[in-house]
């Protein structure tokens, strides 16, 4: 039984450069981007260099750690979360990219078309083929931050092997059904709510009225928020509550009461409180920290696979 996806009409349009569409670069920790529920027309790879977390798929988690490989089909409604130390490499492309090659080998891309059935999200980490894929993607990383000559190439011929690759070691006869019970309806309209929560989250919502957007009793609705967003709809509005003021103190100068009253907080303490809890400082020392992102991106070439096992 194929998983459940998305809504058509509520997926993001990925842009791409026409000549070289592809996306890819490393992100450290988890930004607010991913965290919330979304899907997108593109096909996705990530590459745990370092760290926990977890995603939710379609309703399914698939808890990561360092060396893990997770592919996300265009259609999946997902989000990440960090536990500790992330950074990951991500790769999202354009499909059609490689729509030549599909009338060559008209299984490249079955690791996506057939996700569900014979491919999983999460890669079996223990395959003893996972070192080549790591290679390829450290390669394909390369290659792209190089730009050299002929570099797109390059960068084209790691990712068709890398298809091939799982589609050849990867595939499974018997993958256990999905345990999820988040149906395509429900996953709708889990996301038509977090759109809405999205767009005024400074509005006092209460758990009734959420749950009355889409017409389930509130113990209902926040069960299939619960199993699909993996925390709670108001701790998901807290969340995002948090995401705007933490960008209002990094990209203004106002008070900080004031940004705390616009993002939806009642009292300044209970901002502060809450802020330390889940962003793990204060807010006035956001404006006082230095962004040391590039600082915290480590050498994993070698330590991940770096030089083939193919040669």
């Amino acid at each position: 039984m194929t998983q459940p996806r998305a809504h058509k009409s509520l997926i993001e349009k990925v842009v791409f450069s026409r000549q070289y569409p592809v996306i890819l670069g490393d992100t450290v920790g988890v930004t607010s981007t991913y965290q919330r529920l979304h899907a997108h027309d593109a096909l996705e790879i990530n590459m745990i260099k370092s760290g926990t977390g977890y995603y939710m798929i379609n309703g399914e988690r698939y808890d990561f750690r360092e060396g893990d490989i997770l592919l996300i089909n265009s259609n999946d409604l997902h989000c990440a979360y960090e536990t500790e130390n992330l950074i990951m490499l991500v790769v999202t492309f354009d499909a059609s990219w490689f729509m030549g090659m599909v009338r060559c080998d008209p299984d490249v891309l079955s690791p996506f078309k057939e996700m569900g059935l014979y491919f999983s999200n999460l890669l079996d980490r223990d395959n003893e083929h996972m070192g080549m894929l790591r290679a390829l993607l450290l390669q394909m990383q390369e290659e792209h931050e190089g730009g050299q000559r002929s570099y797109t190439s390059l960068v084209y011929a790691h990712l068709l092997q890398f298809f091939v690759y799982i589609n050849r070691y990867f595939r499974m006869d018997s993958l256990q059904p999905s345990k999820s019970t988040v149906t395509a309806t429900q996953l709708e309209k889990i996301w038509h709510v977090t759109r809405v929560m999205e767009e005024q989250p400074a509005y006092p919502w209460t758990l009734e009225e959420l749950a009355a957007l889409v017409y389930l009793s509130p113990s209902r609705f926040s069960d299939i928020f619960r199993r699909t967003a993996g925390m709670s709809p108001l701790l998901y509005l807290i969340q995002l509550r948090l995401e705007n003021a933490y960008t209002l103190l990094q990209t203004t100068d106002r008070k900080i009461l004031d940004i705390a009253l616009e993002c939806g907080f009642r009292t300044l303490s209970n901002f502060n409180r809450l802020f330390k809890r889940h962003i793990g400082t204060e807010p006035r020392n956001v404006r006082t920290q230095t962004a040391l992102i590039d600082s915290k991106i480590v050498s994993v070439f070698e330590r991940l696979g770096g030089v083939s096992e193919m040669e």
